[in-house]
Order: structure tokens, then C-alpha cells, then sequence
């Protein structure tokens, strides 16, 4: 029996699932719109799984989470700078044998934090729900995000098991095995003083990214900003890291990311750290931004046994 959500949230978790479309090259497929949540009052919450074929198990799953501020993006893109590659980084990890389960969340414009992490830990519960339906193995999660996505991600990994469900849901969402922060807010009390010289944004600012998502200034409110903070829940059970960062980045500061490595390495726990020289935000300038990807892909395969 499907044990009931709680109130103002729906989990279509027997709803009839949309058809497979066949991907590129013949490695798998996709569902696109899923819906997976359906908050009261809210749009409906969709994501796209992609799955590989042939596997003799069923495969691990890389839960994606995309960035674009809180306040825009779309679960159609794993990568801005990167939307013209063939085959895309959807693919690549397909062809890497990993599921992927792409989400949307609600954006700022719609719903302050912490809505979007509920969302996203409403997927985790939707995947767990019909795993073996898809042919998926829940056990073996990734959370992998970029910019506002890797904040999400983040929080994803350590928050699980931390005082009960944060939103109320009577199901829990479970652990992840590893989390993938591709250049994600860590820490949104230091951010602001953090900003490099010739920063695009302050998180600071009343109007800033950081600002909308909290519905206060990270200074007005800083308790507020602590609790949407990743660096706030760092503990010694946490899953693994890798996190990757470039040094010119001009909307999030290279520095959050040190400081999430330095604080869970404090707390005992597996980090990767790759600081990439010259690269901006959304890796404009990185030099090699195959070996980002690759890296990124490796560290989920040693986490899942993939």
C-alpha cells in the first residue's frame, strides 16, 4: 500500500508512465514529463528519465538537478555552455551506464526556500516509489547539480536522516552514496564577501539570486541563510563529495566551494576538490571541459559500483 503524503503534496506514484523514446545510437531511452510531484497550489513537478539498455542489473541513477539562479533553468539542460554537444552529457551518461532522472523544482518566482528541496527530495521518494518498474537501482544514487542545482544536490546528500523528513513526509527519501557540486552556493552568509573584484552579482544585494530564493537579503536574515546553507548540515555520515569549481568564477565564488571541502574534510568525510584555472561560471573558459565531465563520471562510478 502507498503510504499517503502529507498534506498539500501529491506523489503521482501510480499514475501510468509515458512511452520510452528511443536515444541515439540505440543506448537506451527516455521518458520525458514525468510527473513526479504535484505540490497544492503549484504547477505540476516533471522530470525526464533516461535509462541505458543491456545491462545485466539494474542500473544506478544519477539524480540531476539543474541550476539557473532558483529563479530559471530547466531540467532540458545539463549544462548551458554545453547544450550543442553530440552526444550530449544526458547521453554520455547513459552510455556510461548510469540512469538519469533530469528534475524540475519550483523557482524562486514561485515558492522560497526551502520548497525546492522538498521538491527534489519528493523525486528521490517518486524514484524509490517505482524503481522497480523502471528497471532502476534506487539504492545506488548519485546526486549530481550545477550552481543553484549543486546547492540543491548538496542538501540532497546532507540532509537525509538529519531530525525526520524536513517537509513532513511520512516516507523517507533515504541517503544518496555521493554527491556531484558542479560550482554550487555553499555557504549564503559568507557569500557576498566572498564576490571576486569584478563579481556579475552579490548575493548580499536585496535583489540578488540569493535574495529571491530566501525572501530576504542573506544579511537581513541571516538565520534564514543558514538554513539554507550546506555547510549547516556537514556531518561525519555524510556521503562523499566531489566537488569542481572554477577560480574565475563571477556569480559564485570559488571560495564556497573550499569552504564546503574544508568543512568535510573537518567532519571526516570522503571530498574531491578540483579547482579549474581560468574557468568562469557554467565552465566558460575551462580548458579541457571533457575531463570536467569525465571526472565528474568516474567519482559516480567508484561511489555506486557502477
Amino acid at each position: 500500500m502507498t503510504t499517503p503524503a502529507p498534506p498539500g503534496l501529491v506523489r503521482p506514484d501510480t499514475d501510468p508512465l509515458p512511452d520510452p523514446a528511443p536515444l541515439a545510437a540505440g543506448i537506451g531511452h527516455v521518458r520525458r514529463a514525468v510527473e513526479y510531484c504535484a505540490p497544492a497550489g503549484y504547477r505540476p513537478l516533471q522530470l525526464d528519465l533516461y535509462t541505458p539498455v543491456g545491462s545485466a542489473t539494474p542500473p544506478p541513477v544519477v539524480l540531476f538537478v539543474h541550476g539557473g539562479g532558483w529563479r530559471l533553468g530547466t531540467r532540458k539542460v545539463f549544462c548551458p555552455t554545453w547544450r550543442h554537444w553530440s552526444p550530449d552529457p544526458f547521453h554520455r551518461l547513459v552510455g556510461a551506464g548510469f540512469a538519469v532522472a533530469s528534475i524540475d523544482y519550483r523557482l524562486s518566482g514561485e515558492a522560497v526556500f526551502p520548497a525546492q528541496l522538498h521538491d527534489a527530495r519528493a523525486a528521490v521518494r517518486w524514484l524509490r516509489a517505482r524503481s522497480g518498474e523502471l528497471g532502476i537501482d534506487t539504492d545506488r544514487i548519485v546526486a549530481w547539480g550545477e550552481s543553484a542545482g549543486a546547492h540543491l544536490a548538496a542538501l540532497v546528500g546532507l540532509t537525509a536522516g538529519r531530525g525526520g523528513e524536513p517537509d513532513g513526509d511520512p516516507v523517507p527519501a533515504g541517503a544518496v552514496l555521493g554527491v556531484v557540486d558542479w560550482y554550487g552556493p555553499a555557504d549564503l552568509t559568507t557569500m557576498g564577501s566572498q564576490a571576486l573584484p569584478n563579481a556579475v552579482a552579490r548575493a548580499d544585494a536585496p535583489d540578488s539570486r540569493e535574495s529571491l530564493l530566501l525572501g530576504a537579503s542573506p544579511a537581513a536574515a541571516p538565520e534564514r541563510a543558514r538554513a539554507a546553507s550546506p555547510v549547516s548540515y556537514v556531518h561525519p555520515g555524510a556521503p562523499p563529495f566531489h566537488i569542481a569549481h572554477g577560480t574565475e568564477d563571477r556569480f559564485v565564488p570559488a571560495a564556497q566551494s573550499r569552504q564546503l571541502a574544508d568543512a568535510l574534510r573537518a567532519a571526516g568525510v570522503p571530498v574531491e576538490l578540483a579547482l579549474i584555472p581560468g574557468s568562469d561560471h557554467m565552465w566558460i573558459d575551462a580548458p579541457d571541459p571533457d575531463a570536467i565531465l569525465d571526472a565528474a563520471v568516474d567519482f559516480a562510478r567508484r561511489t555506486t559500483g557502477a
